[in-house]
């Protein structure tokens, strides 16, 4: 029995060693391949559609343009593949890859502050704020600066979704605020910006109103390079800040009580959060519209799978935010002559998976 004893710590200390680096590979595992799935999605979204272009020429010409090796006779047909791919397709299968990225990003620490599972950009209002204030640049030009050129409808987009954050710390400061008050809050904010919106759209010209449906419905036709850079730029940035604050976000699901205790301003970092959420997201539906499910739907996916550290969370939301909206793009460009919108797909494919997995929620995920 003594020998026993003395053994058997170490047993289990090497049993807890093994489940960790299992659990480790599971994750990495995840991680890898989504990322190769996604590297498939990027060719089968530069390879067909209209212009069919083979999978393997695709890449092949992708690769020859980036390593300038793309001399083709002028008005050829790989010449004409080569401008359809990097002046048409390619943008915009980058946009859908790096919007799916920030605001499942988003989603995935929207949920780590307040500790609730049904909290993102879309369920607090931040969304249809951002909405509102690019509304009022597009169809009424009132913007906050007139002086930022194409740059004033994030700015606004910007202002007015930092409203509905500020709304929900005010109202998490009363005391005893349970994460379901702060979603109904979010909620109702969502739907009052959501009628400003439509209020303006009923007043507005007919040109107007057509730019702002096709806003509107997230269509992601049209996205050119100039695009890119700042969506691109924000969305990095944002994600590596939240990506080394990973620790933090983990000691606030531990509630304001411990992470205080552990040396953490549980209020001020919160804030700080909700600014980048802010900012990410309005900068992303500035050039993309509003598109729903995203941000709920694979955080969720990915505690399922991997579990609740953020350290890994982010990560994998991230990868696996940028292969879902770059495959919900193209489905709607497959399935139809008449392109169906990237936000309706979304809606139609989130919806019933956030529904089961409501249903088959695993509790200790949370």
């Amino acid at each position: 029995m003594k020998w026993y004893s003395r053994v058997r710590p170490s047993d289990e200390g090497a049993g807890f060693l093994r489940e960790y680096h299992r659990y480790t590979f599971r994750r990495i595992g995840f991680i890898t391949v989504s990322l190769v799935i996604l590297f498939v999605l990027l060719g089968l979204s530069i390879s067909i559609v209209e212009r069919d272009i083979g999978f393997f020429d695709a890449y092949g010409i992708f690769f020859d343009h980036l390593l300038g090796n793309a001399t083709y006779e002028y008005h050829s047909d790989l010449w004409w593949d080569d401008s359809i791919i990097w002046n048409t397709r390619l943008p915009r299968a980058v946009l859908a890859i790096v919007a799916g990225m920030g605001l499942a990003v988003c989603g995935a620490t929207m949920q780590s502050i307040m500790k609730n599972p049904l909290a993102d950009s879309y369920t607090t209002g931040i969304s249809s704020a951002a909405s509102l204030g690019a509304i009022l640049a597009i169809v009424l030009g009132l913007s906050i600066s007139s002086s930022v050129g194409q740059y004033g409808i994030v700015l606004n987009a910007f202002v007015f979704g930092m409203i509905p954050a500020v709304v929900i710390m005010a109202i998490s400061r009363l005391g005893n605020t349970s994460p379901a008050t702060l979603i109904l809050a979010g909620t109702a904010i969502s739907y009052f910006f959501s009628s400003l919106s439509t209020l303006i759209l009923t007043t507005s010209s007919e040109e107007d109103l057509a730019s702002a449906y096709t806003w509107q419905v997230s269509s992601l036709s049209g996205t050119i390079w100039t695009d890119i850079p700042l969506v691109l730029m924000i969305v990095i940035a944002g994600t590596i800040v939240l990506q080394l604050s990973a620790n933090k976000l983990n000691l606030l699901t531990l509630g304001d009580e411990s992470a205080k205790s552990l040396g953490l301003n549980a209020s001020g970092f919160r804030m700080v959060c909700l600014c980048l959420i802010s900012l990410i997201a309005a900068t992303i539906i500035s050039f993309t519209g509003i598109i729903g499910f995203l941000g709920l739907v694979v955080p969720h996916i990915a505690r399922l799978i991997i579990g609740s550290d953020n350290r890994f969370v982010i990560p994998a939301s991230m990868v696996l935010g940028a292969l879902m909206l770059l495959a919900a793009d193209l489905v709607g460009k497959s399935i139809s002559v008449d392109e169906i919108p990237v936000g309706v797909v979304m809606s139609f494919v989130g919806a019933p998976i956030f529904l089961y997995l409501i249903l088959r929620q695993k509790r200790e995920v949370w």
